[in-house]
């Protein structure tokens, strides 16, 4: 939305200062069609073209002034709800099937994800949500606070891009690990249980409101719902019972690295 309202100011003050789409595409150093996507919010305005506009429409920094709404988003919009809540959980008890838990990727693995997203982010984002990530894990240092990993095996057994940044991120689980406060804990690559149908992260606030967090390739879902996070938390317990022990995953992921 801040696109398409930057844009449309950018289109109506450019029209009320008798001023041509191609005018000031050239005096932005910009071609026509791609002037015209950031006029219709299919293409984030740039501050140049901003400025630029804002000096030609004679728009007295009325125009520049929106820059500051067209900052990069720290998490995705399906995301921000649960992030509020994820910052002040006094416990919080994450599975993952897929990918390393946000909270314990490496800055390489952080990268990596991101500059696979679909569709791609430009860099100004890739730069603010890699920072967002790794200011998020910050929070594993408050030893009052309690964080529980269930990993599926092959997320342990996959590497993202080359054998020693996996090792990197290998490591960088086991050193987390030893914290008092944390526990890491691996489910077998074998047998059946709820946890194949998707990741999801429960959490526990200071006033003892227990929250549910799902996310999916195009959204994210906040449950409050007793219903709801009561499943969720049976299905937990179910995983936790085919997961090995701090000890025994601490193990097995020693023995991944030798074998790397």
């Amino acid at each position: 939305m801040s696109w398409q309202y930057c844009g449309n100011q950018i289109k109506l003050w450019r029209t009320r200062a008798g001023v041509s789409r191609e005018d000031l595409a050239a005096e932005a150093g910009y071609s026509y069609e791609s002037l015209r996507s950031m006029e219709a919010g299919r293409r984030k305005p740039s501050l140049h073209l901003l400025q630029v506009a804002d000096e030609m429409c004679g728009a007295k920094g009325i125009l520049a002034a929106g820059a500051d709404f067209l900052k990069p988003e720290k998490y995705p919009s399906s995301a921000e709800d649960y992030m509020k809540y994820e910052a002040e959980a006094v416990a919080l008890n994450w599975y993952e099937n897929h990918f390393f838990p946000g909270l314990l990727q490496t800055e390489e693995t952080v990268r990596t994800l991101l500059n696979s997203h679909w569709p791609p982010l430009d860099d100004e984002t890739v730069e603010t949500r890699v920072a967002a990530r790794l200011e998020r894990q910050e929070m594993l240092k408050v030893q009052t606070r309690a964080f529980n990993f269930l990993i599926e095996e092959g997320v342990l057994r996959r590497p993202l891009t080359t054998i020693e940044a996996h090792r990197r991120q290998l490591r960088h689980v086991l050193a987390i690990g030893e914290a008092r406060h944390i526990t890491v804990q691996v489910v077998p690559s074998r047998g059946i249980h709820p946890g194949l149908n998707g990741q999801f992260i429960l959490l526990e606030t200071a006033e003892h409101q227990r929250l549910a967090y799902e996310e999916g390739q195009a959204l994210g879902m906040l449950h409050a719902d007793p219903a709801r996070v009561s499943v969720l938390s049976h299905r937990h317990e179910m995983i936790l019972r085919q997961a090995l022990d701090p000890e025994a995953s601490a193990k097995l992921i020693s023995e991944l690295l030798e074998e790397l």
